[in-house]
């Protein structure tokens, strides 16, 4: 596996425990849809929380989050539709960004709630 993809992978599983921690129930990791994948979908109370990990080594390019599009924003909320409708969900659902960036070893973490409501 490519070392970014590795570095992806650990971003997830690190992403996964902190909603955990802030108590968030994981119902759903890397759901696909057409070519969306939500990487974590949670609930935290009557709110279903769709959950874009970015994980990156530097920022040096830009930050994490930067790196989310309009584009990804579209498959997102698409998918997202896709799950509410296959399960019958009624719910406020919120889109979030986890922004991790590895820095002298250790991973950073940044919960961006509402994200989309910023681009």
């Amino acid at each position: 596996m490519a070392q970014h993809n590795e570095l992806g992978k650990k971003g997830e599983e690190q992403a996964k425990g902190f909603l955990v921690q802030k108590g968030y129930r994981i119902l759903e990791t890397n759901y696909r849809y057409q070519k969306a994948e939500i990487d974590i979908i949670a609930q935290k109370e009557d709110t279903l929380v769709v959950v874009e990990v970015k994980t990156r080594s530097t920022d040096y390019y830009g930050n994490p989050e930067d790196f989310v599009n309009t584009k990804k924003i579209k498959l997102l909320v698409a998918a997202a539709h896709k799950y509410i409708e296959e399960r019958d969900i009624d719910v406020e659902v919120r889109f979030d960004i986890i922004a991790i960036l590895q820095k002298n070893g250790k991973l950073l973490i940044e919960h961006i709630e509402d994200a989309f409501l910023h681009f």
